[in-house]
């Protein structure tokens, strides 16, 4: 009966991929377990069955020919495939599960007020939410980020592209006799540090609107939600998307402390990581659904 996909044994590729990503028998046998002769017989194995070499050998190591670079490119790039469905599996905790990664601020300002609506419409289906400041964890059906979504190969859709506020509270407008941008610019300012670029800093902020520089004292924080507390306690003033912040605007804890606002260079948008099942697609259907919908979180009893 003929092999379906026509290979080589896959023992043998599997160990070539090792010997091919370190550059060396030995350490590629250290890895697997086994001796670097047992490496060698099935590399030489491997290269009787594609009749020709797949290294040069040298005295102190061996590198790859032409037509072995061209087999370990293709061997990652299968490899990097299966890992990720891999991943998808492995973070799914029953069939119909569907994950979803957003970092803290997201999760608790945007997406949690919304999920309720769903899980409320859809009890038969898991939900698994994870929290992470940084790049989305592999394995996920779906992840909200900022920035660019062209930039991304998977479908995309746009949650918000939202303005960009300088907020604080009433008593601290006051305290710092805040009327204009002037005014704002020497008054205490809260800065919050991100790894992503596409954040707009202060002195994004003051550029775009007056060509000018802040003076005032300085605090950093490397957490959004921090430092919006920061803000509420009276600390500083606070940079904040207005569409994610509409809590904290409606309730009157933040207020816009001058008229002027930036139009955010970039989205928030929501990533619908490959081939996703039917489960996570209504989810990506619902949160399309929910861009324009104000969820306020329910009030106290």
């Amino acid at each position: 009966m003929p092999k379906p996909y026509n290979l080589p044994p896959l023992g043998d590729l599997a160990c070539f991929e090792v010997a091919a990503r370190h550059l060396s028998f030995k350490r590629a046998a250290s890895e697997l377990n086994v001796t670097p002769a047992a490496v060698s017989h099935r590399i030489k194995a491997l290269e009787l069955e594609l009749g020709q070499p797949l290294f040069l050998r040298h005295y102190r190591g061996v590198e790859l020919t032409e037509a072995g670079a061209l087999l370990f490119v293709a061997l990652q790039r299968g490899l990097e495939g299966i890992a990720e469905s891999v991943g998808r599996i492995r973070n799914r905790s029953v069939r119909s599960g569907v994950s979803i990664a957003a970092t803290t601020a997201v999760s608790t300002l945007w997406l949690m007020p919304r999920l309720a609506g769903f899980l409320a419409l859809h009890p038969e289906i898991t939900l698994s939410q994870l929290v992470q400041d940084g790049p989305a964890p592999e394995g996920v059906d779906l992840s909200i980020h900022y920035g660019d979504p062209s930039e991304v190969p998977d479908e995309t859709v746009v949650l918000m592209q939202d303005r960009i506020l300088a907020l604080g509270t009433r008593r601290f407008a006051e305290r710092h006799a805040i009327r204009d941008l002037a005014d704002l610019a020497r008054a205490p300012l809260i800065h919050t540090r991100s790894d992503e670029p596409e954040w707009t800093t202060w002195p994004d902020w003051f550029r775009a609107m007056a060509g000018v520089e802040p003076t005032g004292p300085g605090f950093a924080l490397n957490n959004h939600l921090v430092s919006l507390q920061a803000a509420e306690d009276h600390i500083g003033a606070v940079l904040g998307w207005e569409a994610l912040l509409h809590p904290h605007l409606s309730s009157g804890r933040l207020v816009p402390l001058v008229p002027q606002a930036l139009p955010s260079p970039w989205p928030f948008y929501l990533r619908i990581h490959g081939r996703p099942s039917s489960n996570a697609r209504q989810l990506a259907d619902w949160l399309e659904a929910q861009r324009d919908v104000a969820a306020d979180p329910p009030a106290a009893t």
